[in-house]
Order: C-alpha cells, then sequence, then structure tokens
C-alpha cells in the first residue's frame, strides 16, 4: 500500500527548500492512499490467543478472542463512541497484533498478584511496582471484557458506571454497612459512603470544612491514601480540590479501577519500602481514613513520608484508628490501652516533626506542617530523632528507599517567610510563575521560558480542537500527559470538564513535577520502559510530546505503544508529537495494534518538520469461548 519511499524518508531539521519539500511530498503519499485505505477490504482478524510471555501460545487455551471495530469516516478520523459497529479496512501493518486471553482483561503487569506473592509481606514490599522481565512481557493487546462500554459521562459518572466494565460485585457485600458501592440491575452507583463517612463523603467534606478552609482557593492538592473508591477525591472536586488517591492492588477487589472509572484521578499505590512517586512540598493536604497505615511504627517512616510531600503550611488529617478510640475502641475490636499507646505515639511522633496538632473533634483530628523549619532547627537537641535528612535530593521518589529522616525545607531568612516561596490562591496559581521558578531552584528555567510555554501550549490546544473536534465537548474525562513539562498542556485544558495526570519521565532534566504542582496539577514520575500503575481501560486521551524520541534508545518502543492501548478506552484518542521519521515509525507499528491514524500539520504550518499524529483506537472486546463438550 505505503510506497517504499515513502518508509525510507528522512525529513531534515532544516526549514527550508529540501524541509518544504519532504512535507509536500508526506502529505501527498499521505492523501494520495487515504482514499485506498478507506476502499479495501480488511478481512476479519482469525481468532487467536497470546501466552504469557511473547515466545508462548497456549494451545489448550479456553478463551478466543473476536473484535470488531468502528467504521472509518473518510477521511476525517472518527472520535465518537459506536460500541460494536462492524467494519471493513485494508491492512497495511506488517506485523499484526495479536489479542491476549480474555484472563488478561484487568492485567496490571507491574503489580500482578501472581508475581506479588513472591515477595516479602514485611512493610507491604509484595504490593509495591514488581515489573515483568523482557522475556515475560506480553506482546499482545489486553482485550476489553464482553459488553463493554462507555462510561458515563461527568458528572454523571462519579455516581455511575457500567457493571459489565468493572464485574466485581465484592466491594457491595464487604462494604455494603459503609455504603461504598451498591449494584443496581446493569449499574454500580456510588453513594459516596466510607468506613468513617457513613453519611456520605459531601457531608465528611462538611465537617473538615468547618476546621480548616476548603473553599478560600489555598488548598488545591490533596493526597489520600489508601483511598478506596475515592469517593472523598470525588467529592473534593466541586470545591477546587484535585485529589491524587492511592491505594494497593487487590487490597479491596478493583477500587482503584472503580475510580478511574468513575472520572476521578487514582493510581494503584501503597506506601511500603520506597517513596511515592511525588516530589517533595506537592500536597496542601493529605488524608488517612481508617487507610489502617501504622504511622507510629517503624521509626516514624511512614509519617515522614507525608511530611516530606507535605507543603509548608500543609495539613494532615487522620479519621479512624485511633481517632476517638474511647467511642470506638470495642467495634475495632482492640483494647483501650492499645489504642491509646498508638495515638500518643503518633502525637509524640508530629512534635518531633514540629507540627502543630490544630483541632481534634469528633471523628477528626488535624494537624500541620510548618511553614519553615527555622525555629524546629533551633529548637532541637542533638539527639533528637528523627534527625534531618543529610541529603537534599528530597524530589527523587522513582524506585528510592525512604528514610527515618526529616526531609530539610529550602531555607529561609526570617521565621515568617515560607519555605521555597508562598503559593497564590487556587485558580491564580495555575498561571502564576512557580516559586521554583522564581527563586531559581530548576535548572535552565526562567519566568520568562515559563511564559512562553503557556502562550505555546495555548496555541497547541487551540489547534488540537480544530483537529479533534470533541476536546471541547465533553468527550473525554481522564487525560494523561506522558511527557508533561511545566504542566502548559493541563493548564490550556482548564476550561473543561476534564482532569490531567501529569507524568514526568523519571530522569528527565530538568525535573519540573514539583512547578507542575506548584501550579496546581497532579502528576507522577515514570520510566515509559515500564508499565503505568493503573488499570486497563483508564485513560479517554492520551498525549505524547516527543516521548518516543526520548524513549526511542532506551527501550523497544512496540511495548510502550502496547502500554498505551492497555490504558486507553476503546474508542480513546492519542495525540502524538514528534519528528515525521519518528510518526512514521510510530504509525507503521500502531496499524497492526487495529488504530486508524493520520499524520497531520504543525500548528505553525506545513513548513515545520515537526507533525503531529493523530490516532484512535478502535473498539472490540473479548468474548468467553463456549466450554468444550
Amino acid at each position: 500500500m505505503r510506497h517504499p519511499e515513502f518508509q525510507r524518508m528522512r525529513v531534515t531539521l532544516a526549514i527550508g527548500v529540501v524541509g518544504l519539500c519532504a512535507t509536500a511530498y508526506i502529505l501527498g503519499a499521505w492523501q494520495g492512499t487515504s482514499s485506498a485505505i478507506k476502499a479495501a477490504p480488511r478481512p476479519v482478524y482469525a481468532k487467536t490467543q497470546c501466552g504469557d510471555t511473547p515466545s508462548q501460545t497456549p494451545s489448550n487455551a479456553s478463551d478466543t478472542i473476536s473484535i470488531a471495530s468502528v467504521p472509518s469516516s473518510g477521511a476525517r478520523l472518527d472520535f465518537q463512541a459506536h460500541h460494536r459497529v462492524a467494519f471493513n479496512e485494508s491492512s497495511r501493518a506488517t506485523e499484526m497484533i495479536p489479542p491476549c486471553q480474555l484472563k488478561y482483561s484487568e492485567y496490571t503487569p507491574c503489580h500482578d498478584p501472581r508475581r506479588a506473592r513472591k515477595f516479602p509481606k514485611a512493610m507491604m514490599q509484595y504490593r509495591e511496582r514488581h515489573c515483568p522481565t523482557k522475556e515475560n512481557l506480553l506482546r499482545c493487546l489486553i482485550p476489553a471484557p464482553p459488553n463493554y462500554k462507555n462510561p458515563f459521562t461527568w458528572p454523571q459518572s462519579r455516581d455511575y458506571a457500567w457493571y459489565d466494565n468493572i464485574p466485581h460485585r465484592e466491594l457491595s457485600i464487604e462494604k455494603a454497612v459503609q455504603n461504598w458501592i451498591q449494584v443496581e440491575g446493569d449499574k454500580f452507583r456510588f453513594p459516596g459512603g466510607g468506613t468513617m463517612f457513613p453519611h456520605g463523603a459531601d457531608a465528611y467534606i462538611d465537617d473538615i470544612d468547618a476546621l480548616i478552609p476548603l473553599t478560600d482557593g489555598n488548598i488545591r492538592t490533596a493526597l489520600d491514601t489508601g483511598c478506596g473508591v475515592a469517593s472523598w477525591g470525588a467529592f473534593l472536586l466541586k470545591r477546587g480540590i484535585i485529589t491524587m488517591s492511592f491505594a494497593p492492588r487487590d487490597s479491596h477487589e478493583a477500587q482503584v479501577q472503580f475510580a478511574l472509572e468513575r472520572g476521578v484521578p487514582a493510581m494503584i499505590g501503597v506506601i511500603g519500602t520506597e517513596r511515592i512517586p511525588y516530589p517533595a512540598r506537592a500536597f496542601d493536604m493529605a488524608h488517612c481514613s481508617r487507610c489502617l497505615i501504622p504511622w507510629n511504627k517503624l521509626d516514624g517512616l511512614y509519617l515522614l513520608e507525608v511530611d516530606r510531600v507535605l507543603r509548608p503550611g500543609g495539613y494532615w488529617i487522620l479519621s479512624g484508628p485511633p481517632i476517638r478510640w474511647k467511642k470506638h475502641y470495642k467495634g475495632w475490636q482492640r483494647t483501650e490501652e492499645d489504642l491509646k499507646q498508638e495515638q500518643d505515639e503518633i502525637e509524640d511522633l508530629a512534635k518531633r516533626l514540629c507540627w502543630k496538632k490544630v483541632v481534634e473533634k469528633d471523628d477528626l483530628a488535624v494537624w500541620q506542617k510548618p511553614i519553615n523549619h527555622m525555629e524546629c532547627a533551633n529548637k532541637r537537641k542533638a539527639d533528637e530523632t528523627p534527625q534531618f535528612c543529610n541529603s537534599s535530593d528530597v524530589d527523587s521518589a522513582w524506585y528510592k528507599k525512604m528514610e527515618t529522616c526529616i526531609s530539610p525545607l529550602p531555607e529561609v531568612q526570617t521565621e515568617e517567610e515560607v519555605a521555597g516561596g508562598a503559593l497564590e490562591n487556587w485558580p491564580q496559581r495555575a498561571l502564576a510563575v512557580p516559586p521554583r521558578i522564581t527563586k531559581g531552584l530548576v535548572s535552565g528555567l526562567t519566568p520568562e521560558k515559563f511564559e512562553e510555554d503557556n502562550k505555546l501550549w495555548a496555541e497547541r490546544v487551540d489547534h488540537y480542537k480544530k483537529l479533534i473536534p470533541p476536546l471541547a465537548k465533553g468527550r473525554y474525562r481522564n487525560v494523561m500527559d506522558m511527557n508533561a513539562g511545566m504542566g502548559g498542556f493541563a493548564s490550556a485544558l482548564m476550561e473543561y470538564p476534564l482532569w490531567v495526570m501529569n507524568v514526568v519521565p523519571s530522569g528527565s532534566a530538568p525535573d519540573t513535577l514539583g512547578v507542575i504542582y506548584e501550579r496546581g496539577f497532579i502528576g507522577t514520575y515514570h520510566d515509559w520502559c515500564e508499565a503505568f500503575s493503573t488499570y486497563p481501560r483508564t485513560y479517554d486521551l492520551i498525549h505524547a510530546d516527543k516521548v518516543f524520541s526520548f524513549y526511542q534508545d532506551r527501550c523497544d518502543i512496540t511495548y510502550i505503544l502496547l502500554e498505551m492501548d492497555r490504558i486507553l478506552r476503546p474508542e480513546g484518542t492519542m495525540i502524538f508529537r514528534d519528528t515525521v521519521e519518528m510518526l512514521l515509525k510510530i504509525q507503521a507499528i500502531t496499524d497492526g495494534m487495529r488504530w486508524k491514524s493520520r499524520i497531520m500539520d504543525h500548528e505553525s504550518g506545513p513548513f515545520n518538520p515537526e507533525k503531529i499524529l493523530v490516532a484512535v483506537k478502535t473498539y472490540w472486546t473479548a468474548e468467553a469461548a463456549q466450554k468444550q463438550q
């Protein structure tokens, strides 16, 4: 189908006569092939399986896969949801990547319960990230379950999800008293209940709001440890607070999957032996509602990690054991002495962290981190523990072991100065120059570059809206930026009913994730040579700006594309920005992954050697084979 020269082209980086000729040829080649692609019939894919490794194909597998995809819509890509509509289309790929077996429908490569059993349970090590080796990577497409439907749109999705998309009743039974989730016919309903908020998350948040102000814009980013189905984060959104919720895989079946299906930010994660993958001074508020983390044990290791990621002046909220133990100790099946000791030890540790207890009322206790460490350091005794860490590398959080020391804050001149710089209230915070930049704490970034970046991404998103009309119409809810830079893409999308998971590749320079959090957005560190800590089908739109140029010499980009396919919902959209040469490599692989794609002009016009590839993942589902007679 494609002329050999189309495959072998090399586009010069110079913008001139050569670049113009190459660009014109590429666009002409695309237009010349598009009608043939649309018209030529593509055979229905044969039923097949993919085994545990690329070299294994089970001979007696009990699952088979059938595929149906949405129809092509001429020269334009179709971004709408159609579910299962049959189509015919020609094949242009050299390698057709087969579907995986149905049993991999909810596969989470780095949080596989079978692999986790090989690791110690002490300190939750078995629930940390443990990724497969190269030899054990699946080279197949993760299937959607039979009868998969596109999720409800926001805000209805906060309260409802399709049962067929996450067919797990366990939580509705196990947490029936707490009212986490209910099954209603072919839907799940989320009443907003929780273990410590039986009257609903909204009422619980009102109780917090009576203790500390939640609506004046001072609190924007929150962290929820052991989040359940993330109802706390879901109901904070209407107050202008965005929460990074995390919980371990299989602590309760599919809890993080439920959160993302609802359109609520969440990740698979646990506080174990390693730092959680967020920078220092990231969150305005951290929360634990009966998360059962032993805060008073291991020399305070876990509370020291919360202290690291809390911004100066940030709050820590605790409900559940041991708070209000005099009333609840019988229900918790613990002795009064045991619970009193636990609370005393937490109170003592908080004082040694120089936290101030703001209030304890009913089931809630709130502490506040100091705005700087000047007084804390001056009054500290030589033998007092925990000591301040010797290293200033407080942002490093990708496979970095936690330490039993206090992460130092940036130095200040007076006791009234906020360490690292004061933040604007939300929403002004989003466009204000972050303190890490104004104070020169991020190498190479200046206020001028920040302003230029904001303008650049506003122009780029305006261009995306022309390429992808549904972007401005509520089609997408869960969005991921795989190489987020300073968060300009997320900033340019603020007016729409969506949220962005801003990913900063580990080891990239400069490290901008702290800047993103200071703008009031959320994100995480990640290495794209490994799988992301989420369930399949949890994002609607994925944005990849020069990700593949960054990783092409580090790992096989086919597996990065397979990972994108795993975490993208059927009929979801991908935007790639890169050189034409790299985009052609990507397109050649994704043609064998049932994606429809098209190379588009750069927003500055056809003379720019950088192009944009827009792709749509086609709809198909797995169907269980009938049992052999």
